[in-house]
């Protein structure tokens, strides 16, 4: 039986209600978003999207962006009125939103599940306080477990977005985050290395040199730990990486950090090589299959993977299997 499709239509709603200004934040840049879109932008954005999509697929409608429990809830119920008709019509079978653990309340969740939401993000950032407070975050790491409490006990699926490289951060608190997110029950996540974005507190601090960016191998080598944990761990990961927006793509907005448009095939990409490289393998002609969906990572970015097996097997073959479970994989003789 084929999979079923799962597709998102993206509704961008700029950080019109944060009541901080994180050292990293530059929300105009990160999303390209400076306004509140207009119902004709988010109407015309739903007919654009659903137009494309095949029939049987999963269908959700996500606002992203912001902090959307911040936003007056006179205007949260407008949205909300505004999408119902077309999800109604094109059986869309669920809402996701992004808001802070801070602005999670009981009567929050309510209004939340009332309107159809099934998945909150929240930004989580880091589980440890001095992280946290470094980044001018404006709260702690019981705030995050009282929020997915909170939107658990409603039956709402919780997702954490976690960052890497932060200020007062290290490869084991960055772990140790991913541990937590786990530990609380949060059935997908993104995870995002620190960019020096202009005009930023953070990219103050790097033109003053209290501030030096992960370079791309440490945030590829941080990242390919905690992708594999969350891999293993049944937590989706839906981003690795900033999207690349064209501001980062030239730099006009992006000073430094470890930025590539191909960052999640980077990290795969290490994640395979350290399995394969332990692998046992006989100086033949040999044939690994892998699981479908990993089949470029094993390959490797820019086939860096088959490059290093060559070096030990008279040749190297890849195949393809939809049994096989992530980073699974079996050798045969050719």
């Amino acid at each position: 039986m084929p999979k079923t499709k799962h597709r998102t239509i993206p509704i961008f709603v700029p950080e019109v209600s944060c009541p901080n200004q994180c050292i990293y934040c530059n929300q105009r840049v990160i999303s390209s978003q400076q306004r509140m879109p207009t119902d004709e932008e988010i109407t015309s954005t739903i007919e654009r999207y659903s137009s494309t999509f095949e029939s049987g697929t999963h269908v959700e409608l996500a606002f992203f962006g912001g902090n959307f429990t911040g936003i007056p809830i006179s205007e949260q119920q407008r949205l909300f009125d505004l999408v119902r008709p077309y999800c109604q019509r094109i059986g869309v079978q669920g809402i996701r939103l992004s808001t802070r653990p801070d602005y999670i309340t009981d009567e929050k969740v309510d209004f939340l599940k009332a309107n159809g939401v099934t998945t909150v993000e929240l930004g989580v950032q880091s589980m440890d306080d001095e992280v946290l407070r470094s980044i001018h975050r404006g709260y702690t790491a019981d705030i995050v477990e009282r929020a997915a409490k909170i939107i658990q006990k409603r039956g709402i699926e919780v997702g954490m977005q976690m960052m890497i490289g932060l200020p007062a951060d290290t490869p084991e608190k960055a772990l140790l985050t991913a541990r937590r997110i786990i530990e609380l029950g949060a059935t997908n996540t993104r995870i995002y290395p620190t960019l020096v974005v202009a005009h930023t507190l953070l990219a103050h601090w790097y033109q003053q040199g209290k501030y030096q960016p992960l370079s791309l191998q440490q945030a590829v080598n941080q990242c390919k730990d905690i992708l594999y944990l969350f891999e293993t761990s049944n937590v989706t990961v839906l981003r690795v990486g900033l999207h690349p927006t064209e501001g980062f793509i030239s730099h006009t907005d992006y000073l430094a950090g470890p930025f590539h448009v191909a960052f999640k095939e980077l990290v795969q990409t290490e994640i395979w090589h350290d399995l394969l490289q332990k692998a046992p393998l006989p100086a033949e002609n040999v044939t690994i299959t892998v699981p479908e969906i990993q089949f470029n990572a094993a390959v490797g970015h820019k086939g860096k993977n088959k490059k290093m097996l060559i070096t030990r097997c008279k040749s190297v073959k890849f195949a393809i299997s939809s049994k096989l479970l992530p980073y699974k994989f079996l050798i045969e003789k050719s």
